[in-house]
């Protein structure tokens, strides 16, 4: 089966290959939006995450004719009432400046106390089955739904400046309550889908997408 990855994060096409080796699902071809021809893009306009990740698993499945896989992914900080959350890529006022979004996290935390950094990263992965693959009543005899949205979250706080060199985001400023110490970006990329939001999502969506396969080839 190919299993389009909505993305063009190369980074995040090598986190759900290596699941998919992983898990031993060598029977699903995972691409990216690269491997098919480009197609007008859906503005991501959903309050949540789990919106964000169907608005680009739909466009997908319905441009590609095949079985999507998209994720939103974001950063939601305690001190500002949840925020950046799905503003995240362009927090900033620019989008995918990672740099820029990350200095005005930590500038809006400047005199934030320690108790009060506490944050979070938070995915939801969508995943969209095209009709013309299986139609709806086949996939409810099988116990499957067109549409499948799994969640992930990791807990943490955020420190006062960057360290490591390692993830791509907010990795630098995030430490997680379960990693010694250390930032995201400081994990190793075997470290970082063991324990991360979307490598929690991912391993939810192993089963679906394990179940999709053997209906659909």
């Amino acid at each position: 089966m190919k299993l389009l990855l909505a993305s063009r994060n190369a980074k995040k096409l090598d986190e759900l290959q290596r699941i998919m080796v992983a898990a031993e699902l060598h029977h699903i071809e995972v691409v990216g939006l690269d491997a098919v021809e480009e197609y007008p893009e859906t503005p991501e306009t959903g309050a949540t995450f789990a919106e964000n990740a169907l608005i680009k698993a739909r466009d997908g499945a319905a441009h590609s004719g095949w079985v999507t896989i998209a994720d939103d992914s974001g950063l939601t900080v305690d001190a500002l009432n949840g925020m950046p959350g799905v503003l995240s890529a362009r927090w900033s006022g620019q989008h995918g400046d990672d740099e820029a979004n990350l200095q005005l996290v930590l500038a809006q935390l400047a005199e934030v106390p320690e108790e009060r950094r506490g944050a979070a990263f938070v995915s939801a992965v969508a995943i969209v089955i095209p009709a013309e693959l299986a139609a709806p009543e086949t996939l409810r005899s099988h116990d499957l739904d067109p549409e499948i949205v799994v969640e992930g979250e990791w807990r943490g706080h955020i420190i006062h400046e960057k360290l490591g060199e390692n993830g791509f985001g907010y990795d630098p400023i995030f430490r997680p309550q379960d990693a010694d110490g250390r930032t995201s970006a400081q994990l190793t990329s075997v470290e970082k889908d063991a324990r991360s939001h979307r490598g929690q999502a991912l391993r939810a969506a192993v089963p679906v997408l394990k179940d999709i396969a053997e209906l659909v080839g």
